[in-house]
């Protein structure tokens, strides 16, 4: 069943689909029938949602903050301007790029006037704008466009890396682009720079349903098949459509992604991809928008010369999770990212996040976000978060516990497993680990007392008890784990 609704193939495809589906997208079929014993073989497991978590007492689940670090771009450039946007950071190889749509001046959505331009980077941290000659300009014959003369692509074109196994060399860069009432063009590229439309036809479509936004696909190993999450208009709410392809021209029936309870808010782009470091957890960091919410006044908007249609709004972003299938999960309500001081931060379609999230460090992601829409100063800003550190589970000064489900851990081909942890403490604070049976029972040599101390600092801390940190002899059998945290964050765990 799970397999069918997760990732729906078509036609005479369908057996077979379903068939690898189910096998190779065991996690996300754990999910969606919420099995008793989760499995996690040795894969990382970040606290993004409560997947794992049993109990909570003395213990909040944090939602963490990216920290705004430096500018990553300025729209400059003659042929990008006040109104760029719809940005896509990539990674492939050692190589970063970052796509996004060039347009100096506000217009119809799909206008001749847009293009897509490229920069690029080896750490996030420092971008250059390459000088191509694929579409010369009378501003300057080389320039960073990769694309032009393509509408209405060009307004929200939005390029990913293929993973899929065997993907042709010619088709390693794909891309979705268009508006309403087109659909969605499909393009290819072998760099990434020089671009060819899939087919002459949009290879997505559906009546009803909108396209004016940032419209992102990938290609999810966990549910063996490419995945797009798109625009879509519910009761008047812009909300978040799913469908899904074995071979990126023929899509499933569209379905509207759930939020289970959380309250009906407008999200401008959803952002959803695969986290590298867990890519069976899917992450958007998404634009929330409040339409006529207004904040400055004209004389406000005239000081940071912003264009008069573009301050009667105002947004800010939120972290959306997903483990495949229909729906995200809302853990946190609370904004991921706020707009920050300075009236240039609280004008209309400003605070967009970038789709993608990139390490710059080896402690360290970047995630990126558009500031200052509609003005002349209009850039990507770069914020820093630790390493998994979207969520902790926090202990206070007082302390307190975290019980989860029972979970199950691979055994390993070879060497022993040992339980890491992405921790933080205090000098005063501490974590310690109970593992227990499945019904709540501490298993002998694992108590909470047999456990040395965690203390530091670490992305990945071994937990160890008095007889040593080997955990093979478990391994394939349901446990759960107890952590007791006192002055400390839990981020994130593995077995491995």
């Amino acid at each position: 069943m799970y397999a069918r609704r997760c990732c729906p193939a078509l036609g005479g495809l369908l057996p077979v689909m379903v068939l690898v589906v189910a096998q190779a997208a065991a996690p996300h079929a754990a999910y969606c029938t919420e099995p008793t014993v989760r499995e996690i073989g040795d894969r990382l497991e970040p606290f993004v949602d409560r997947w794992l978590i049993d109990r909570l007492d003395g213990v909040d689940h944090r939602l963490q903050h990216p920290v705004a670090a430096s500018v990553a771009l300025a729209f400059d450039r003659p042929w990008e301007g006040a109104f760029s946007g719809y940005v896509t950071i990539l990674r492939d190889g050692e190589r970063l790029r970052a796509y996004y749509r060039g347009l100096p001046a506000s217009g119809q959505d799909g206008s001749p006037q847009e293009v897509t331009c490229v920069a690029e980077s080896a750490d996030g941290i420092t971008w250059t704008k390459p000088e191509l000659d694929l579409f010369p300009r009378p501003e300057a014959a080389q320039n960073n466009i990769v694309l032009a003369n393509a509408a209405p692509a060009t307004h929200n074109f939005a390029p990913f890396v293929d993973e899929r196994p065997e993907v042709p060399a010619a088709e390693r860069y794909k891309a979705l682009g268009g508006t309403s009432p087109d659909g969605l063009w499909g393009f290819v590229s072998a760099d990434g720079f020089r671009w060819r439309r899939l087919q002459d036809t949009p290879v997505f479509t559906d009546e009803g349903w909108v396209f004016d936004s940032q419209n992102v696909a990938f290609w999810s190993a966990t549910e063996n098949c490419y995945v797009l999450y798109y625009r879509k208009s519910v009761d008047g709410f812009r909300a978040i459509g799913r469908a899904t392809s074995p071979d990126f021209l023929h899509w499933s029936a569209p379905v509207q992604m759930s939020q289970g309870d959380a309250p009906r808010e407008h999200l401008y782009t959803n952002q959803t991809h695969a986290y590298f470091r867990a890519p069976h957890i899917y992450l958007g960091v998404a634009a929330r928008f409040f339409p006529g919410r207004q904040v400055i006044t004209p004389e406000e908007a005239a000081a940071i010369h912003v264009d008069p249609k573009y301050f009667g709004d105002i947004s800010d972003a939120v972290l959306l999770t997903s483990r495949g299938g229909d729906r995200y999960d809302r853990t946190f309500l609370e904004a991921f990212v706020r707009p920050g001081p300075g009236l240039e931060n609280w004008v209309s379609r400003t605070n967009y996040p970038a789709r993608g999230i990139v390490p710059s460090g080896e402690r360290e992601l970047s995630l990126y976000v558009q500031k200052n829409y509609g003005q002349p100063t209009a850039h990507l800003l770069r914020y820093v978060l630790r390493t998994d550190g979207f969520a902790a589970l926090h202990g206070s000064y007082t302390g307190g516990e975290v019980v989860t489900r029972p979970l199950r851990f691979a055994t390993p081909a070879t060497g022993p497993r040992r339980l890491v942890l992405n921790v933080s403490t205090s000098a005063a604070g501490s974590v310690r680990v109970e593992l227990q049976d499945a019904d709540g029972q501490p298993l002998a040599g694992y108590a909470l007392d047999d456990c040395v101390e965690l203390i530091g600092d670490d992305l990945e801390k071994t937990v160890a008890w008095k007889s040593g940190s080997d955990l093979q002899a478990l391994a394939g059998q349901p446990v759960r784990l107890r952590l007791q945290i006192k002055d400390a964050d839990v981020y994130a765990l593995r077995f491995r």
